[in-house]
């Protein structure tokens, strides 16, 4: 049930400022300076505490990585000089929910502040402030990346034509397949649903509050996967990972009490606390949601039978039945036209599709309704039961991409490739003029600018 926030992108220029200190890592390795990028340095000690932050959060890392890392650190530290000498200023309101989101992730993967500390060998208040100064610098680090970026002129269509005629025709790429959907959907009787699940619940609390261990009610009973195989417990965690209802009442509750009945987008709950540390807490919790008959499905099944004969006959327009019939708010008031909710974008590939909604229309030509079928919507982590019919509007077919009828799609990928060529170019020319030193144990590395190769310090 865990809403898990997911960390902001562009690990890539997250470089720790952790002080040296007489520590021994990997291959036996004492931590020392090991890169000077003008005034700049990075030393083991940075790389390796990357390292752990990326573990911490369950990212994989290879062989290769502290090369990876070090390169990444190395690029960062030109575009922050660059920044600085642009004046450019920090972002801190990203800074700090970039900070909270961090922190709050490690917290929760680790299971609280103690294990963080263990985990990092230093206060909890130290990595905060180390890692402020990390992500202050990657404000302005990523200003200065969109700055170089954003320098390049903008493609006309003389370029783009330019661009695509220079193209290898097996280089073009492929556009797959894409749809263009209406629907019209009809909820199950939620009310009567919902109170028959608030009724067991109520049931199942009783029997903790008679003597019945929470737990193994949670095993026997939670529709939480994750949890109910530990007994319902979720472990430490931040309280801002969780669904904002949720959290509220377990921060309210005293260890041992069980709380009343919590509703959040995944379902029902009811929560017992096993500890609270700050804005941290350990709880166990079992989860119900709401569950549909045959018989809600056989009447909306019935309903939308008869809508599809009207639309088929050409009695009514599936643009006004689905303003008049459609029960999802998101769609009716267009007509029933769906959109992507991630992009906002009308056109589906199969992959954009939850596949109950794909099965239903993949058979289909242009114009054609589907059955009634089964779905979800888009609410909470699996989404709510939704009968419905969809159709199919328009079919654009897998093609490769051509300049009169991709023209979009091409000029943002000649636009992009421009920009990260100029990005390309302020890196090579700022390896060029900047001092850098790099220790030669990096002299192995597979760096992606052979020119860091040349900055590898003669061994003596």
């Amino acid at each position: 049930m865990e809403k898990m926030k997911v960390l902001a992108a562009l690990l890539a220029f997250m470089v720790l400022q952790a002080p040296v200190s007489a520590q021994k890592y990997p291959d036996g390795i004492i931590d020392k300076t090991v890169a000077v990028v003008g005034n700049e340095m990075i030393s083991v000690s940075q790389i390796e505490e990357e390292v752990q932050v990326m573990r911490a959060q369950g990212m994989a890392s290879d062989r290769n990585i502290r090369c990876e890392l070090l390169e990444q650190m190395m690029t960062a530290k030109l575009f922050l000089i660059q920044a600085r000498l642009d004046s450019l200023t920090v972002n801190n309101d990203m800074v700090e929910s970039e900070l909270r989101n961090r922190v709050d992730n490690i917290r929760t993967q680790l299971g609280g502040d103690e294990n963080v500390e263990k985990y990092f060998g230093k206060p909890l208040y130290r990595l905060r402030q180390e890692w402020r100064q990390t992500l202050q610098d990657q404000s302005l680090t990523q200003q200065m990346q969109q700055n170089v970026a954003s320098s390049v002129s903008e493609m006309t269509p003389y370029d783009v034509q330019k661009y695509v005629e220079a193209m290898d025709s097996l280089d073009l790429p492929v556009v797959p397949i894409k749809y263009q959907l209406s629907q019209i959907c009809i909820y199950p009787d939620r009310e009567a649903a919902n109170l028959v699940v608030k009724e067991r619940l109520l049931a199942i609390r009783e029997r903790i509050m008679n003597g019945e261990k929470f737990s193994v009610l949670a095993m026997i009973y939670s529709q939480d996967p994750g949890s109910a195989r530990r007994g319902g417990e979720l472990g430490m965690a931040s309280k801002s990972v969780f669904w904002p209802a949720f959290s509220d009442a377990a921060m309210a509750l005293k260890p041992g009490i069980v709380s009343q009945i919590v509703e959040t987008p995944d379902g029902f709950h009811i929560i017992e606390v096993l500890e609270k540390k700050g804005d941290m807490f350990n709880a166990r919790h079992i989860l119900l949601k709401p569950e549909y008959t045959a018989e809600d499905r056989e009447k909306a099944f019935k309903t939308l039978d008869s809508l599809k004969t009207e639309l088929t006959n050409g009695a009514v327009s599936f643009d006004l039945a689905a303003r008049f019939y459609s029960q999802d708010p998101a769609t009716r008031t267009n007509g029933g036209q769906m959109a992507d909710p991630s992009t906002g974008s009308s056109y589906f590939e199969i992959d954009q599709l939850k596949p109950e909604d794909y099965n239903a229309i993949k058979d289909l030509k242009e114009g054609e309704i589907s059955e009634p079928f089964e779905s979800r919507d888009n609410e909470g982590r699996s989404g709510n039961t939704v009968y419905k019919i969809i159709k199919v509007d328009k079919i654009i077919p897998a093609h490769t991409a051509s300049f009169s009828e991709d023209y979009t799609m091409l000029s943002e990928q000649a636009q992009n490739e421009r920009a990260m060529n100029a990005i390309d170019e302020f890196i090579k020319k700022k390896i060029s003029e900047t001092y850098i030193v790099i220790d030669p144990i990096f002299k192995d590395c597979p760096f992606t600018h052979e020119e860091w190769m040349d900055k590898i310090r003669t061994e003596e």
